[in-house]
Formats: C-alpha cells, sequence, structure tokens
C-alpha cells in the first residue's frame, strides 16, 4: 500500500520535474562568476560537498562562489534559489533534506521544494553514522539501547531541526523505544563541535565528516546507516546486522537550478559535472570522505528526486513532526 501511494506521488513529481519550457542560453555562458547556494552552514557536509563542486568547476566552466544561506532546514536558501532568474548564474547544492525531507515535513513554505527546481546532476550519497561521545560505557548498538533503558530521559542527542538527521534519529528512537531529550541545532558544525566536547550524547551525521573525529578517537562509532559496511571504517557494523533490518539512511547531494533555466545550461553544467565525477581526483576525495559517487542525466536526477520526495512522508507521520 504505502509502495503504491509512494508510486503515485512519484509520477507527477518526476513529470514536472523534466517538463516544462527552458529558453534558449546564451552562446557565451558563462560570462560572469556563478553562485552556489548551500543551504546550511559552512563545515558541515554539504558545505564540503559544494565547496568541492564549486572549486572543480571554476576550473572547468568558469568562476563559481559559495555562498552559505542557512536556516530552517534548508528552505532559506532553497526559498533564495527557487525565486532567483533562471538564467544560471544561482544554483544551489540540494540535499535528501531539501529536496526529499522539506516536501512533507514543512507545512507553509510559499514555494515547491521539489518542483521549483531544474535537476542539473547528482553528486554523491553518503551513509550516516551513529556516534556517541567516547565518555559513555556504550560499544554496541545493543548497550546504548540497554543503557538508554535503563537510564530513560538522560541521554540527549542533537541535530539541525528538520533535517535528514533529525528524521533518522527520529526513527531511530521509533525503532529502538528509547526515552532521549532532543536538543535542536542550526547546523551540523555546531552538532559536531558539542559532541566532541561532550555537551551532547550522541548524533547521526553523515560520514564525510566523522571519519576524521572518529580516526582520533574524539567520537566512537556503533553503527552505519548503509546496507553495506563502509571500507573506511570496516570493524563498524549496519544497524540492520545490530538487529534493526530495513533501516537505512541516506544522504545525497546534487546540483540544482530554479525551474525553466534553459535546458543548453542544464546539459553544459551536467556535463562539466559528470566529467569532474569520472575524474579519478574527484572520485578519489569523494572515496576517502565516504562517498558513493554519482554520475548520469539530469532526467536521471529527477527520476531519482521523485522516488526521493516521498520516501520519509511515513515516518514524519509516524513522528508527528510538523514545522511552519
Amino acid at each position: 500500500m504505502i509502495a503504491k501511494h509512494m508510486l503515485q506521488l512519484a509520477i507527477p513529481i518526476m513529470a514536472a520535474l523534466v517538463s516544462g519550457t527552458c529558453p534558449a542560453a546564451p552562446q557565451s555562458y558563462p560570462s560572469k562568476p556563478i553562485k552556489l547556494i548551500v543551504p546550511f552552514g559552512a563545515g558541515g557536509p554539504v558545505d564540503v560537498m559544494g565547496r568541492l563542486v564549486a572549486q572543480k568547476l571554476s576550473g572547468s566552466v568558469g568562476a563559481m562562489i559559495v555562498e552559505n544561506r542557512p536556516g530552517q532546514g534548508g528552505t532559506l536558501g532553497s526559498r533564495a534559489v527557487a525565486t532567483a532568474d533562471p538564467d544560471g548564474y544561482t544554483l544551489m547544492m540540494a540535499t535528501s533534506t531539501t529536496m526529499g525531507v522539506s516536501a512533507n515535513l514543512y507545512k507553509n513554505l510559499d514555494f515547491d521544494p521539489v518542483k521549483s527546481f531544474s535537476p542539473i546532476a547528482l553528486i554523491s550519497s553518503v551513509p550516516f553514522v551513529l556516534v556517541v561521545r567516547p565518555s559513555l560505557p556504550i560499544k554496541t548498538v545493543q548497550e546504548f539501547i540497554a543503557y538508554s533503558k535503563a537510564n530513560p530521559g538522560k541521554l540527549n542527542f542533537g541535530f539541525p531541526t528538520g533535517t535528514l538527521p533529525h528524521l533518522t534519529g527520529e526513527l531511530f528512537r521509533l525503532r529502538t523505544g528509547i526515552d532521549v531529550v532532543f536538543i535542536p541545532y542550526k547546523a551540523a558544525n555546531a552538532t559536531i563541535t558539542d559532541l566532541v566536547a561532550g555537551q551532547i550524547d550522541y548524533t547521526f551525521e553523515p560520514a564525510s565528516v566523522l571519519l576524521g573525529h572518529i580516526g582520533d578517537g574524539t567520537m566512537r562509532p556503533l553503527a552505519v546507516t548503509s546496507q553495506t559496511r563502509l571500507p573506511q571504517i570496516p570493524d563498524v557494523p549496519t544497524l540492520h546486522e545490530s538487529g534493526f533490518p530495513g533501516f537505512t539512511s541516506i544522504s545525497w547531494s546534487g546540483v540544482v537550478a530554479p525551474v525553466r533555466t534553459p535546458t543548453s545550461i542544464i546539459e553544459k553544467l551536467n556535463a562539466a559535472i559528470n566529467a569532474e565525477l569520472k575524474s579519478g581526483e574527484m572520485r578519489d576525495t569523494l572515496t576517502r570522505l565516504g562517498a558513493d559517487v554519482k554520475a548520469g542525466t539530469p532526467a536521471d536526477f529527477a527520476a531519482f528526486v521523485a522516488d526521493e520526495a516521498p520516501k520519509w512522508a511515513e515516518v514524519i507521520k509516524s513522528s508527528g513532526m510538523t514545522l511552519e
């Protein structure tokens, strides 16, 4: 029933993403710097990916400037791009949060988190890692659950509000039945800083920003949210192996433009991004960050988003979460 409902939702979304009339692009594009909006704070996982993309495209396409516009689960930055001129000079790092979660979570947005954008290229996907502060007497997921139930309301967890890590944490709380305290954050980098400092007890964040901390021992990993273990931390089991079959949560990122951006610009940027993704240097960088490299056409990305948008609706409904 859920799968049928998701398919019914996905078909019109995908049609909207790949349809529409786009004006022709000027032959001189780009004739000035391109702005890449990152709708989250500096230093977080999306910012890391955005700056990598901007660095590579600045060499192959033209100057690209990263601008961080964090706030309200990525919707502030998304709105800025959705209302920008569709001329190819304002792009955005879209994520599973901005185009997957927001469509179901926020009830009073004045733009559509999916239909307001033209997909350009999917960049990568990264699983989350459940990490705890190392001073806790916990080394496995089952120990974590036992400790939480023996100390109800004692443990706290922090995530940027309304993001996929937040929903992943809520799903984990629902599946385990633990009694923990949620502490809202505005940015992922602040969450990570406070966990290292021992101000919060645990979090879920993409492997791309946690591997360094795991390596130096300032965080203890308990599980990954992918279907298989990560080669970078092969001793860390999946949540599936830890007693929660089917528990997967993957953070993805890609580049989008305002809807009705000229097709020729979309295709030019897609070709440039795919060329960089196929290069050994960028692929190696993403792999070191624990990312699964993606490549494909704008239509491939549109189909991916159409499947992703309704994916978290059931989790949001079960958790009772709504944001204005």
